[in-house]
């Protein structure tokens, strides 16, 4: 179940980075079909349906997505029912049940994604959604492995705490840059517009106004320059201090001298590497979709 929401959540990203989010208008379905329309008869009637041209391409994306996404639901109910039925060999039920609960909210999220027009609070709470299953399907998998023979020093799990939660946090920056199309406000590096802080470039009041109303449609993005820019500067800033959190907490794992938390200190620091040469790879190459 973890592979298999990986691979959810990476094909979710090329759902929206080749805009097929609302390749199917309606929901589960695909033009009223379990399908996506592919025939040329089929299609016609789509179209004559619902007033629009069917992507084809689009559409299929878009349902496969969702093919992936209802099985990874079926495993977790599967897992969900076999914890309760063997509890008493000391299944992790509770977050069992929570894992069920969540998959559960990230359909109705799926759902209101399309049904709300890509609305950016949604899209990126849907995305966080994403990773806190992927999350939690882990430390189920590690949690299933032998015990650990002790517990960490108290400082280290919340010097640890910590930088989970500066991640999450520029997790959902990052998403929030994406959903409202602000990748590419600044194509220069290491500054915005040629400066460092573009004040007059920048509108924070409307950057991160969560919630906008119904009926507007978001793809391709409704802000203004000024508060994409705000988006992206801000993002830029949050990685500049995760980034100097999980330096210093690689440093103090590499400080504790156990194989353990040198073998951790070595992966966070090479998952901090990928992930700031594929940012910097956004802006530098203009958003290329690998």
């Amino acid at each position: 179940s973890f592979l298999l929401c990986f691979c959810v959540v990476a094909f979710g990203a090329y759902v929206r980075l080749t805009d097929a989010g609302l390749g199917c208008p309606d929901w589960p379905g695909c033009y009223g079909r379990v399908i996506a329309p592919t025939a040329e008869h089929a299609v016609r009637t789509a179209e004559a349906a619902f007033g629009e041209t069917v992507n084809v391409t689009k559409a299929w994306i878009e349902m496969l997505h969702r093919y992936i996404a209802t099985l990874l639901g079926f495993l977790i109910l599967c897992m969900a029912a076999l914890a309760i039925r063997f509890r008493r060999d000391g299944l992790p039920v509770k977050t069992s049940l929570a894992l069920l609960a969540l998959v559960i909210f990230q359909g109705m999220l799926g759902m209101w994604t399309v049904t709300l027009l890509l609305k950016p609070a949604v899209v990126t709470a849907h995305l966080l959604g994403g990773m806190a299953t992927l999350s939690l399907l882990l430390w189920l998998w590690l949690g299933l492995q032998s015990p650990p023979t002790e517990r960490a020093p108290p400082r280290l799990r919340a010097f640890a705490l910590v930088a989970l939660v500066a991640v999450v946090v520029q997790i959902f920056l990052g998403g929030w840059t994406s959903t409202n199309y602000a990748a590419l406000a600044c194509t220069d590096l290491p500054t915005c517009h040629g400066q460092w802080w573009p004040a007059e470039d920048m509108d924070m009041g409307e950057a991160f106004v969560l919630w906008r109303g119904l009926g507007q449609n978001y793809e391709y993005g409704v802000l203004d320059h000024p508060a994409r820019t705000a988006i992206h500067v801000v993002h830029r800033v949050g990685a500049v201090v995760v980034t100097l959190i999980l330096l210093a907490l690689i440093a103090y794992l590499l400080r504790a001298g156990r194989g353990l938390y040198r073998g951790m200190a070595l992966l966070i620091g090479l998952a901090l590497v990928i992930q700031i040469s594929i940012g910097l790879t956004i802006v530098v190459k203009h958003l290329p979709l690998l």
